[in-house]
């Protein structure tokens, strides 16, 4: 897993979307997540692939249809790594001015 493709990834607002959708819904087709958003069919599958490249979504073929679901591996990674160690930082180390010295 490449941090560097997740966080690419999840960078843009419709990528963020798709992902909302999948988890409301998990085994949608890509006409079903396409369905309502302001980017056409084929721009949703390019989204789709850099989610995939991400590997934030896999896909199965059904029949003709691709159905996609999450990963939760690399979200996992990534909150790891990278996201929880920032929740640990106490709010008076980052300013320091409004320590109580009485």
């Amino acid at each position: 897993m490449d941090s560097n493709l997740v966080f690419q990834a999840l960078a843009d607002a419709t990528r963020r979307t798709l992902l909302e959708r999948i988890y409301a819904q998990s085994g949608q087709s890509l006409s079903m997540l396409a369905d309502g958003l302001s980017v056409s069919r084929q721009a949703a599958a390019k989204h789709m692939a850099i989610l995939e490249k991400a590997e934030l979504v896999v896909s199965r073929r059904v029949g003709r249809e691709r159905h996609h679901y999450l990963n939760p591996l690399p979200f996992r990674a990534v909150s790891g790594r990278w996201l929880r160690k920032f929740e640990q930082v106490k709010l008076v180390d980052l300013m320091p001015e409004i320590r109580d010295d009485s």
